[in-house]
């Protein structure tokens, strides 16, 4: 299950005679038979050696330089012992007792290990004499499906606030549940995360969303507090219909995501400006409910480019009932063509709107206003590329149909053009997730 990149890095490394690991996520992934996001290596070797074995090699980052070495689109991360030991000596504060019976090159690892955020990250895996080494608990909480801190929750999360976020995208992406101490603390010091500048922040909430494990981050997330800081917008929506922090309903905007997280995986991302255009999307339709004939016709037309004679004509040939829970479909009436397209152009024009609110700090900050117990927040973290990339898929509703635009045939999802933000393959995605949310293919009739 290593990928060749991985493996022509650990096969360089090992015969120039360095010592070779996988480290972190990977090994615990590896464990669980699941497919890793990435690998992570750390050699022996010093980075300067790294460099010197492959041509194709760069060193990268100052506080905590690792090697970037390049295979056509990949990119192999490789840290150094030696390195992280500098670190370890520079920044490491909390005293652990050093194991009994630890040689020097056990003492290495341990060391290392130490530094992880998670004890299921804290593992290292010798792929040639296929041997995990686990010096801090790691397979034990891979066993009982737990995400803990190596050291006290409390100094870990100051330390590095982004690991509150990283331990929501992995009990989300694992089905893992927090220990006691991880969880009071993730809620209790939740308000640091505003300290990450906004670039880390949308990386951040790109993991959670854009990775397979959409629905389960946004629960957490709001299970936690973390939702009103992150995205107030859709705080409110759960509030308003009465949503409880451990509430294990659905609702639209979560079927939504839970849709989205069917097509996706760690190896299969999509482009954030999906999950951005879903997210304005469902917020446009919960200010304004809608017939759900007329978002089938919205989401035909956004798959075809626009085209509303040949959205109409399908949509009026669904045969299926709509999910009738939601609240923010209306019952069915009898629309006729010129009723549906202005309702259908008036549904792109909000969505385009509700993009905007989400990109407002005034409207961001009043969304959980009325909720004295609500954190502030004003948080903006979609930049202007990235908003023009999302208003995009609104778009093709205001000129009719688009010229030289192929609807795409059959239901194959190209990733590669998904995960680079293809328009196209970005509006047939968001269409899709959209149409089976409104007319499930299994809903009980």
């Amino acid at each position: 299950m290593i990928d060749k990149p991985t493996r022509k890095v650990l096969n360089g490394l090992k015969k120039k005679g360095y010592e070779v690991y996988l480290v972190g996520g990977c090994v615990r992934d590896l464990m669980l038979n699941r497919i890793p996001k990435d690998f992570d290596i750390i050699t022996s070797a010093e980075l300067k050696e790294v460099v010197r074995v492959f041509s194709q090699c760069e060193i990268v980052g100052k506080r905590f330089p690792i090697c970037h070495v390049h295979f056509e689109d990949t990119i192999v991360e490789v840290s150094s012992f030696s390195t992280s030991g500098r670190r370890f000596s520079r920044d490491f504060k909390y005293e652990f007792q050093r194991p009994i019976g630890c040689d020097e090159k056990d003492f290495i690892r341990w060391r290392n290990c130490l530094q992880r955020d998670f004890t299921i990250n804290g593992l290292m895996f010798d792929p040639y004499a296929k041997i995990i080494y686990d010096y801090i608990g790691g397979i034990e909480d891979i066993r009982k499906a737990k995400v803990q801190t190596v050291i006290p929750a409390s100094t870990s999360f100051q330390e590095d606030c982004a690991r509150i976020l990283r331990a929501i995208r992995i009990a989300a992406r694992l089905g893992f549940r927090f220990s006691r101490e991880t969880a009071h603390f993730v809620k209790h010091l939740s308000p640091s995360i505003l300290k990450l500048d906004r670039g880390r922040l949308l990386m951040e909430m790109n993991y959670m969303l854009a990775y397979g494990s959409a629905e389960a981050s946004l629960r957490l997330l709001w299970k936690f507090g973390l939702l009103e800081v992150l995205l107030p917008i859709q705080a409110a929506y759960l509030v308003k219909h009465g949503f409880r922090r451990r509430d294990k309903r659905s609702n639209m905007l979560l079927s939504l995501f839970s849709n989205l997280d069917k097509l996706l995986a760690p190896d299969r991302p999509c482009h954030s400006s999906l999950w951005i255009a879903i997210l304005a999307f469902h917020k446009a339709l919960s200010d304004q409910p809608r017939d759900p004939l007329v978002v089938a016709v919205f989401s035909l037309a956004v798959y075809n480019g626009g085209d509303m004679l040949e959205a109409v004509k399908i949509a009026r040939r669904i045969n299926k009932s709509h999910d009738e829970s939601f609240c923010e479909l209306l019952e069915p009436r009898d629309l006729d063509f010129e009723a549906l397209k202005h309702e259908v152009m008036d549904l792109a024009e909000s969505s385009k709107g509700a993009l905007s609110k989400m990109t407002d700090e005034y409207f961001v900050s009043q969304a959980m206003a009325g909720y004295s117990r609500a954190p502030f927040s004003d948080l903006v973290f979609i930049p202007l590329a990235l908003y023009l990339k999302a208003i995009k898929i609104f778009e093709c509703m205001r000129g009719g149909a688009e010229r030289r635009f192929a609807s795409k045939q059959g239901s194959k999802i190209d990733y590669e053009s998904l995960a680079y933000g293809s328009p196209q393959e970005v509006r047939h995605t968001f269409a899709r997730i959209v149409f089976d949310t409104v007319y499930p293919l299994d809903l009980t009739e």
